[in-house]
């Protein structure tokens, strides 16, 4: 891949690995990790590790971009936390990571039979992502919270700041415009 390449392969992935890394953190813990400077460090990282011909397939350096977001979240968390270094939680960190894009694929694709399908899921993973990435932050949050967190309406009301039917609103209308982003996308 050649350097402008590596950009546009890497810029796919920006919003698919901010969404991997909402998903890892606590949202009540959001505000204090800079997940966006994560996902930015992993970009950086990718860039200067990825070259043009170096026969690695696409769903390889996707692994490779999981991998080294976990690690790059392992260490915002050890920051934060200011633990010893936990081998074992970082692996968990990783393992996690993989069960979220796995989780995502599946709000995508209910079966995968062919490693074609499987790398139309990655992409159509990688498109909610972004359109998830292009709605509102409130409308984002709860459905992120409701859809991959499993948290009740109740609890997303308190963690906002908004009354039930204020989050029930923001769901709906995240939905709605959630499609719409996906169509125009298509």
């Amino acid at each position: 891949m050649a350097t402008t390449g590596v950009v546009t392969f890497l810029e796919r992935y920006r919003a698919y690995l901010g969404l991997l890394a909402r998903l890892q953190i606590d949202p009540r813990l959001q505000a204090r990790v800079d997940l966006s400077g994560v996902v930015q460090h992993t970009l950086f990282e990718a860039h200067q590790a990825f070259r043009e011909g170096d026969g690695h397939t696409p769903e390889q350096k996707l692994a490779w971009l999981r991998k080294c977001l976990a690690n790059n979240l392992a260490d915002e968390l050890r920051k934060l936390h200011t633990e010893m270094r936990d081998v074992r939680r970082e692996r968990s960190l990783e393992a996690a990571l993989v069960t979220s894009s796995n989780c995502l694929q599946a709000w995508v694709a209910d079966s995968l039979t062919s490693p074609s399908q499987q790398l139309i899921c990655e992409e159509e993973g990688v498109r909610l992502a972004a359109a998830l990435a292009r709605l509102p932050e409130e409308q984002r949050d709860a459905l992120v919270l409701q859809h991959w967190q499993g948290w009740k309406v109740a609890e997303i009301a308190e963690h906002l700041g908004r009354t039930r039917t204020a989050v029930a609103g923001l769901l709906k209308r995240g939905l709605a415009r959630l499609r719409e982003e996906l169509k125009r996308d298509e």
